[in-house]
């Protein structure tokens, strides 16, 4: 997972691609539950009296081409459904069958495959990682203050190590070896895994850690990581549709679903080649992915065993040093319910999925888009239809309030940015922020971006419904309107009024 861009200007961005929806035939009560998922999508701030959004305007706003969505409900897939343009210019669907990027949930597999070699007696989880690489060794150094990185430390990113994330590499461009990577070697457009601290200590995330656990399992088990994946995880779950083979076999081509970015532009040469294929190589789909959370309910509960026992799915979807950061997933509560889950992106793909420990419920989500929100507004429609208990509460609900059209006036206008603090450096000093009116709807628009609606909490401070970023109108002393302050997470944007 590459660059965190925040939602402070994120809700600017506007698309318009046709939505097309691939009809499986459900029952009428499944249906049902289907058009009110893609009709009610919500957002983290709420406006009394506003409705919800549908699918197809939150797909043309983010301009997303396609979304594919699988829904679990008491340990079985109850429908999944495709959306808009796998690929556009060739005006091809998305369809259930469709395979996307998977990006970081390549980890959960991962650890699926590294944790049936411990099962099987081939691994010792908490030994050093230099037991059992046979091709390269990690070069430890004073960082790691002495202590050893296991296995268990790569799964959890408690191992101290660098490397965040990998962007890949295009089409026609050299791929490195496995041993490149680690070392960041060119052709490696990525740095060396090395320690950063010593492991043990606290969880951060390395997807440089998990390309060393790549390595494990192919001198482990001698064969290749894409058919080691595929014979002991992959086909035992049914996942037979998916694959970690870097690039994509030939057959597989005409239902791959072309990346894309958050402006709409195709990625160069439709997709990305990831040779990192445990951290972000998997290509794969919601169904699919169904198949591997349903898979972990019911192992969970003793009822299936079809790659891992109860003791070694508990043992993956437990929280190791870290609170949250199991071995492969995140756990997180809500309602009193206890869920695993992981997100995912790669160049041009976002998805995500979740899954309950209990009751046999969860989501996949998967996109060919680099903007991430309209998966937590799909996720968050989901959570609402199939009440489950407390998964989602916005951060705020705004009660509709009337400012006066004369105030409002004094806020029309366009603002110069001139302090960044943001730490993101999205907003960069000097350009344009722009307040308009339609009635009395203040609304906004981050230089020539999409105009949305913006709603008071107070008399000058405004909120957009798509994120917790406040903007607040600022006066001078003699009462005219200075400038806007929008805040963020503790910081801010100022932008001097020009006009």
């Amino acid at each position: 997972m590459k660059k965190i861009i925040p939602a402070l200007l994120l809700f600017f961005l506007a698309i318009s691609p046709a939505l097309f929806a691939q009809q499986n035939k459900y029952t009428d009560s499944i249906e049902k539950k289907i058009q009110l998922v893609i009709r009610n999508l919500r957002s983290n701030i709420e406006v009394e009296g506003e409705p919800e959004w549908t699918l197809e305007e939150r797909m043309k706003f983010y301009h997303v081409n396609g979304v594919s969505i699988a829904l679990i409900r008491n340990f079985k897939m109850e429908w999944a459904r495709g959306f808009g343009w796998a690929d556009s210019a060739e005006q091809r669907p998305v369809t259930p069958a469709t395979l996307f990027q998977a990006g970081s949930i390549s980890k959960s597999l991962n650890a699926v495959g590294v944790l049936r070699l411990a099962q099987e007696g081939k691994l010792n989880l908490y030994r050093d990682i230099n037991g059992y690489l046979k091709s390269w060794k990690f070069p430890y150094d004073s960082l790691s203050h002495g202590k050893k990185i296991t296995i268990a430390n790569l799964l959890s990113h408690t191992a101290g190590l660098t490397v965040h994330g990998f962007p890949g590499y295009e089409k026609g461009e050299p791929i490195p070896s496995l041993q490149q990577v680690l070392d960041g070697i060119k052709p490696a457009n990525t740095a060396a895994v090395r320690s950063a601290f010593e492991p043990s200590l606290r969880s951060e995330y390395s997807g440089g850690g998990t390309m060393i656990s790549q390595m494990i399992v192919q001198d482990v088990s001698n064969q290749s990581y894409a058919d080691y994946m595929r014979d002991n995880v992959l086909q035992p779950m049914g996942m037979n549709n998916s694959s970690y083979r870097q690039p994509p076999s030939a057959e597989n081509q005409k239902i791959l679903a072309t990346a894309y970015y958050d402006d709409g532009k195709e990625v160069k040469g439709k997709y990305h080649i990831y040779p990192e294929q445990a951290a972000a190589g998997f290509w794969t789909n919601p169904t699919d992915l169904a198949k591997y959370v349903i898979e972990m309910q019911l192992s969970l509960q003793g009822q299936s065993n079809k790659v891992l026992t109860a003791e070694y799915t508990r043992l993956m979807l437990t929280p190791y040093i870290d609170k949250s950061a199991a071995l492969g997933a995140f756990i997180d509560s809500k309602g009193g319910e206890k869920y695993f889950s992981h997100n995912g992106k790669d160049e041009g793909f976002v998805a995500r999925y979740c899954g309950s420990f209990d009751g046999g419920n969860g989501v996949i989500i998967m996109t060919n888009t680099d903007d991430f929100r309209i998966i937590n507004e799909i996720e968050n429609s989901v959570a609402s239809v199939y009440r489950w208990k407390d998964y989602y509460k916005p951060f705020m609900t705004l009660k509709k309030r009337i400012i006066a059209n004369n105030v409002l006036e004094s806020y029309v206008g366009q603002y110069r940015i001139t302090v960044e603090e943001s730490g993101q450096y999205i907003l960069r000093p000097g350009g344009l922020f722009t307040v308009s009116k339609q009635g009395l709807q203040l609304r906004a628009r981050s230089g020539d971006g999409p105009t949305i609606d913006i709603y008071p909490d107070t008399e000058n401070v405004f909120f957009p419904k798509t994120s917790d970023t406040d903007i607040t109108f600022v006066k001078d002393d003699k009462g005219g309107i200075a400038k806007i302050i929008i805040h963020e997470n503790g910081k801010y944007i100022e932008c001097q009024k020009v006009k």
